[in-house]
């Protein structure tokens, strides 16, 4: 490696590195979002669910 390529090459692995981080803490970033609405949602239902079995429906059952 000659004295003219060796600044080009620390300088691409150096950018390469910073663009690769940003990737990895969006994806971590969308992992956790992802996450949490899983849980609001399932916690959504569980309520619902209990709520329902609680509460009678007013309406007469069709037969």
């Amino acid at each position: 490696m000659n004295n003219r390529t060796k600044p080009l090459t620390i300088a691409t692995l150096i950018a390469s590195t910073l663009l690769c981080s940003g990737c990895a803490v969006i994806a971590v970033a969308d992992a956790v979002v992802t996450a949490g609405a899983t849980v609001v949602k399932t916690g959504f239902k569980v309520t619902g669910a209990v709520v329902d079995a609680v509460i009678p429906d007013s309406k007469p059952a069709k037969k």
